[in-house]
């Protein structure tokens, strides 16, 4: 190898590991890089009232600081992962059962469960004349969407009374996931003979519509205590940018301190957090009923999910899968410690770093 051979090889060599070294500063600078804005997405339910709190007083926005908070309404679970997974959102507030979806169906690679937000607030409501499951034969009735945590709990306990159903509406009763808002015009009209949904539409049709509560879904789980929402991030995003996650987690515990200690000026909040979602506020009976009819903690009773996996696959809406690794829940705890609080448990689920 003559001279100037040798020093070309050199020089190649050089840029090659100064390329490197670029690119492990560009990766080491995009997990540290202050993020310019969050996607936020959420539901204008008041199974979402963290989530409502947070937006409408200004919480999570203040925790993230300059970072710009940017929220999208969405009306269901499987619509809300779509956005994830194209990367039209960062996080969500959304249903357990949408989550373990993309989870099984990414190997493990799509989303993280990183806190809990709210139980209860989920029921099955019907005209009058049925007061069974065997009245359901035959009937049709509403979710908000194939696939979502309603959607699934109604295929499941229509199941589990000896009914069947198919996700494209055939068997024994007929199922037609619809927009929630929907649901209550075709049920005032007699097009639908009930409906799966979460608060306040469930209480909507009952005080509006004249529907009465067939299943309280409280009365299928332990001690009432069921999973209704759950806040989600894509594991890229809380990869790249874990300052503006823990910056995200410390709005949504302030949102869940505020409700707690603010129970008398929740109602107007969260009707001030709809109206400026949907354009329309509720009624106060029927705020005051979905009010009732929940709960919220951090904690995002993980000991529940396996069965929600079960009930998925027995819904025809999942396919079987491990869900070990789903949650992420070292960030809550520390700010729970911080605080003072319970630590939230993972149930054995918890991510391996």
């Amino acid at each position: 190898m003559n001279s100037k051979t040798r020093i070309s090889t050199a020089l190649t060599s050089l840029g090659l590991a100064m390329a490197m070294l670029a690119g492990c500063a560009s990766a080491s600078a995009a997990t540290t890089e202050k993020v310019a804005t969050l996607h936020l997405g959420y539901f204008a339910t008041v199974t979402h009232a963290p989530a409502l709190v947070g937006i409408e007083k200004g919480l999570i926005q203040k925790d993230l600081g300059t970072t710009k908070l940017q929220t999208e309404v969405f009306n269901a679970g499987p619509a809300a992962v779509e956005a994830l997974s194209a990367g039209a959102i960062d996080a969500a507030y959304i249903g357990p059962n949408p989550a373990i979806n993309t989870f099984i169906k990414s190997g493990g690679a799509s989303v993280r469960v990183i806190a809990g937000a709210t139980s209860g607030g989920a029921a099955l409501v019907v005209r009058d004349g049925i007061t069974s499951a065997s009245d359901l034969k035959g009937k049709t009735l509403a979710s908000p969407q194939l696939g979502n945590t309603q959607d699934v709990a109604l295929r499941t306990w229509l199941t589990s009374k000896g009914l069947k159903t198919n996700v494209s509406g055939g068997g024994d009763v007929k199922i037609t996931p619809t927009d929630n808002a929907q649901t209550l015009t075709l049920f005032k009209n007699g097009q639908l003979d009930g409906a799966w949904v979460p608060e306040p539409w469930a209480s909507r049709l009952v005080v509006e519509a004249g529907a009465h509560v067939l299943v309280d879904e409280r009365d299928l789980w332990p001690g009432g205590k069921f999973p209704t929402t759950v806040l989600l991030v894509r594991t890229d995003f809380a990869d790249q940018h874990p300052d503006a996650v823990k910056a995200l987690l410390a709005g949504h515990l302030d949102s869940l301190d505020w409700i707690k200690s603010h129970q008398s000026e929740l109602p107007g909040v969260v009707n001030a957090a709809l109206k400026s979602a949907t354009g329309k506020a509720l009624a106060d009976d029927v705020l005051t009923r979905s009010l009732s009819t929940v709960s919220f903690s951090a904690d995002p009773n993980a000991a529940a999910f396996q069965t929600l996996v079960k009930n998925g696959v027995t819904a025809g809406t999942q396919t079987k899968g491990s869900i070990a690794g789903l949650f992420d829940l070292a960030a809550v705890n520390a700010a729970l410690k911080e605080r003072g609080e319970k630590a939230a448990d993972d149930g054995g689920l918890g991510t391996k770093k």
